[in-house]
């Protein structure tokens, strides 16, 4: 939920205009899908990755206005804790410039915030969840300054009328509340988009989801929550508990999470934002003055404000999305399961083996969304981010396999399949999937990094747990800037 908002009070009125008004946003979106308007011709890419600031000894620091002033760049913005900070990549045609011309943006892109932010004292950081944060960071006062943030605490709260309740069981046990929704500020991500046409948003969306849990097997990098070591990516978890409007009551009777995978396949993006209307109250019930109905008529473009803030509040895992770009209407999916990190190569690569792969399954005869159950693409997903790589992941013809014999054995060859029906060749391929590739032979990312630096620190410094996680903390950064994937990073 982007953008920005006032500070007030709503009323029921207010709660009944928006209906209103969503609706009419619905209808206008079903004409604009049955007469073709939208754009698909030049589909791009892009990329928001969230990281965490900290300062020199590798703890939480709470100055992203500081370091947003510093920084000085429309593409930088805050997010929700005042120790966050959200880049936007601009988007780009996935083969767009050349193999490293991406990845040499990106890394710019860093090291300007980077060098901007030392002088007043901060650091950026990507990673799922930042290891030395402690609860006593994610306290009230640790929102950003920005009046949604809290406009939109209020709002879960008084749907949710009591504490947020977190508990995660693994390695060790959490158990806590907490009286605001800062720890979702915990949670940092990386955000594929992928614009398509309204024919194939269907099927990208249902390959992604049917993927997600092999993304999070390979990409788990948040494996440490307030000093407990839990799951490989316990953002997962926390992030659907950290924003989550139904006290117990209301979860027993059925009433659907806000932060959501779904429950079923979809034959249409317009599946999803009837959903939203369907399942959903509305948080933040803010009425633009245009007409969407109107606007159309006359042969202009809709922004349809209320659907998209709606949809803002919706934390599916991957997300649709309804946008207008140079006067000209898309949809995309927004891919929301990665964490952040640990570096800009790793990024890439996961980008590449999803971008790739979305791409080979949706041009298969018989789609693996016709072959596998939701629910089992669900289970996936939360077996992944509690065992990470060495989960074991169900997959139609395979059954339950290691996920990395899944992704070389299976998976790997249609990323390079899809790749390169978008044009990408050898050259560019084989690097970022190659890196793909290491993790599964070497059985190693970032929380599998994480976890073991920090038991050798523990157990060679002889201190004591938040000791072990700063130093560990400090290295990260330390290999971060070198760029070197993860896979490669020693443990010493």
């Amino acid at each position: 939920m982007g953008r920005d908002v006032p500070a007030l009070t709503f009323t029921r009125e207010d709660r009944r205009r928006y209906r209103i008004k969503m609706q009419e946003c619905l209808d206008t979106f079903a004409q604009m899908l049955r007469e073709s308007r939208f754009e698909a011709e030049r589909p791009q890419v892009g990329l928001e990755i969230e990281l965490n600031l900290v300062d020199d000894r590798a703890e939480p620091a709470m100055r992203n206005t500081d370091v947003l002033e510093a920084i000085a760049d429309p593409a930088w913005d805050t997010e929700l804790g005042r120790f966050n900070l959200e880049i936007n990549v601009p988007a780009r045609r996935l083969t767009a410039g050349g193999p490293d011309s991406w990845e040499s943006e990106i890394r710019a892109a860093l090291n300007h915030a980077e060098e901007r932010a030392r002088p007043i004292g901060a650091r950026l950081i990507m990673t799922g969840i930042l290891p030395t944060l402690r609860q006593e960071d994610v306290g009230a006062g640790a929102l950003s300054e920005n009046p949604r943030y809290r406009l939109l605490n209020d709002q879960i709260f008084a749907a949710r009328g009591e504490d947020l309740r977190i508990e995660v069981t693994g390695i060790d046990r959490l158990r806590t509340y907490a009286d605001s929704i800062t720890p979702e500020a915990a949670c940092t991500s990386t955000q594929f988009h992928l614009q398509v046409s309204p024919e194939q948003f269907a099927g990208y969306w249902n390959a992604a989801q049917a993927i997600a849990g092999v993304q999070v097997a390979l990409a788990a990098n948040s494996p440490f929550l307030f000093g407990k070591e839990l799951w490989h990516e316990t953002r997962i978890p926390l992030f659907e508990q950290a924003t989550d409007t139904r006290p117990e009551e209301i979860k027993v009777q059925g009433v659907r999470p806000r932060v959501w995978f779904g429950e079923r396949w979809i034959t249409s993006v317009f599946d999803l934002f009837e959903e939203n209307l369907r399942y959903f109250p509305a948080l933040l019930p803010l009425c633009d003055e245009q007409n969407p109905a109107e606007t159309l008529e006359r042969g202009d473009i809709p922004e349809l404000g209320e659907l998209t803030l709606h949809n803002g509040t919706i934390y599916r895992w991957n997300r649709p999305v309804y946008a207008v770009a140079q006067d000209r209407p898309h949809v995309r999916v927004e891919n929301r399961v990665l964490p952040a990190g640990p570096t800009v190569a790793d990024t890439l690569a996961n980008g590449a083996f999803y971008y790739g792969l979305t791409r080979a399954l949706v041009e298969e005869d018989r789609p693996v969304w016709s072959r596998m159950s939701f629910s089992a693409a669900e289970d996936n997903l939360r077996t992944a981010a509690r065992y990470g790589i060495d989960a074991r992941l169900y997959w139609p013809g395979m059954g339950e396999v290691p996920a990395s014999e899944l992704v070389l054995r299976r998976l790997l060859p249609l990323a390079h399949r899809g790749l390169e029906r978008s044009g990408m060749d050898d050259a560019w391929r084989e690097p970022l999937l190659g890196v793909i590739e290491q993790r599964c032979v070497t059985g190693r990312n970032g929380a599998v990094w994480q976890k073991e630096m920090f038991h050798h620190i523990e157990a060679s410094a002889h201190c004591g747990r938040h000791e072990a996680l700063r130093l560990m903390t400090r290295q990260y950064i330390d290999y971060m800037h070198l760029n070197a994937p993860v896979h490669t990073w020693p443990v010493e």
